[in-house]
């Protein structure tokens, strides 16, 4: 299957090379050609460095293993120390070796500065009546160089979300009303049908785009290789000041997931591309019976995408401001429901794990999560709190061998996110005492918010939203 619309191929020698311009006397410049490291050397070196800092933090927590194994046998003890330890190491080392080797390729000449492909939007609305008008102003406001069809699903609001859309005449919008709630999925698999366009985006109903995101989305999708059937925007936080859950999160969209997904599409598998603001080809949504009605949709699309054999991508530049979650309780239900999304994916897509490409490896990272935050919670946060009384049999004196680690990798983020923030004119917003709860106390809610999830799966059969 062709990747549509197709445009011209870029040059072999930007595929295989770089430019470097060097000083040279005189008026004319001298250019030098260097070897183009590709992506599978990238992840050969960023495999060996975090392969090597893993060997390393085994051998320095023999002693700690030893005396653990004392209170708890030797095979609990390993599991503990190789979950909250060694295997979190791992990951972090092979993050940072892959941010500092990461590049992002440019957009592709021949979409620069040209018409761009007809586009349609939905956008699925379950009680928005606070945020949907704002929403379409925002895509009002795109300006998209191309044809823009915009379908709002009602999805059985019980406020005045209905009402609302009928006093707006956008001659790019219509309103599908699905008389009662479905759910998010069904919602947006009965719009599917009314798509006319070769790319559909998703755009959730209480966000609000940012200059160019649009044509950044799509101009990502028509540049990266040829085999793309989605991409996924840069989701962050639209109401970080309204409180500390609100600040906290912000650091979470802007460091964290950013990153994580700006290294999976670097190795040609984001994982999620999610429902907030993504783009698919409307052809593979269709292949696929649109999105599956499950708590995590937008996983289980994705991850059905790459069991197909297609890439899913990332553009860190098209930039959607959504509202997170305001109080604990919602947010918990949020990466509850993440987390079910998780289970759900690997219950259905499980044979990723044997696909024989660089993004297997977060596969099976997401594989270890359960089990990482399982023991985080029953073993490394009652470690905490017998450290603070003195015991130091879980978290001591070896566990601050990891804050140099987590220093690079939040400055590497930071920096990273910086560049791109100044480069589409935003601002890094001032928020110290959220980045202090991020950093030391939100994985305290975080996983045992996941591993309540990821129960839940196991043993309901119900199938919503669940953060309304």
């Amino acid at each position: 299957q062709a990747k549509s619309p197709v445009l011209p191929p870029i040059p072999d020698s930007q595929a295989s090379y770089a430019q470097m311009p060097v000083e040279s006397s005189g008026t004319a410049t001298t250019t030098y050609k260097y070897l183009y490291l590709p992506v599978s050397g990238k992840f050969v070196v960023a495999l060996s460095v975090s392969i090597l800092w893993a060997w390393m933090a085994v051998w320095m927590a023999q002693r700690w293993i030893m005396d653990l194994s004392a209170l708890t046998g030797m095979l609990l003890a390993q599991l503990i120390i190789w979950g909250i330890a060694v295997i979190p190491g791992f990951m972090n080392a092979f993050l940072v070796a892959s941010l500092l080797m990461d590049r992002r390729p440019p957009f592709a000449p021949q979409v620069l500065n040209q018409q761009l492909p007809p586009i349609t939007i939905l956008v699925a609305a379950y009680n928005e009546a606070a945020n949907i008008l704002a929403t379409l102003e925002s895509i009002d406001r795109q300006n998209y160089p191309g044809k823009l069809s915009v379908i709002v699903v009602n999805d059985g609001s019980s406020d005045n979300t209905l009402a609302l859309l009928s006093t707006v005449s956008y001659p790019w919008l219509r309103v599908l009303d699905m008389g009662h709630n479905v759910g998010k999925a069904r919602a947006l698999t009965k719009a599917l049908e009314l798509v006319d366009t070769s790319l559909t985006l998703t755009v959730d109903g209480d966000s609000y785009l940012y200059t160019n995101a649009l044509a950044n989305l799509i101009r990502r999708y028509l540049s990266d290789p040829k085999n793309t059937r989605a991409v996924a925007g840069a989701v962050l936080v639209r109401n970080s000041r309204h409180n500390l859950v609100t600040k906290v999160q912000e650091w979470d969209y802007f460091h964290g997931i950013a990153a994580i997904k700006r290294i999976q599409s670097m190795y040609h598998g984001t994982l999620v591309a999610q429902g907030a603001f993504s783009v698919y080809d409307t052809a593979v949504l269709r292949e696929l019976g649109g999105w599956p009605h499950t708590v995590g949709e937008d996983i289980v699309l994705t991850w059905g995408i790459l069991k197909a054999g297609y890439r899913v991508g990332f553009a860190e530049n098209a930039c959607l401001f959504t509202n997170a979650p305001e109080t604990w309780g919602q947010f918990i239900r949020q990466r509850q429901r993440w987390s079910r999304g998780l289970v759900e994916a690997f219950k259905l897509h499980w044979q990723l794990l044997f696909k024989s490409r660089l993004s297997t490896l977060f596969i099976w990272w997401n594989l270890l999560f359960p089990y990482m935050d399982l023991v985080f919670t029953l073993a490394f946060i009652p470690g905490l709190v017998l450290a603070c009384f003195g015991i130091y049999w879980v978290a001591g004196p070896m566990t601050l061998l990891v804050l140099p680690l987590a220093m690079v990798v939040n400055y590497l983020m930071f920096h990273i996110q910086s560049g791109m923030f100044r480069e589409q004119n935003l601002r890094v917003r001032w928020n110290p005492v959220g980045f202090v709860f991020y950093a030391l106390f939100y994985s305290v809610v975080l996983q045992p918010s996941c591993v309540w999830g990821y129960g839940k799966e196991l043993v309901s059969r119900t199938k919503n939203w669940g953060t309304k």
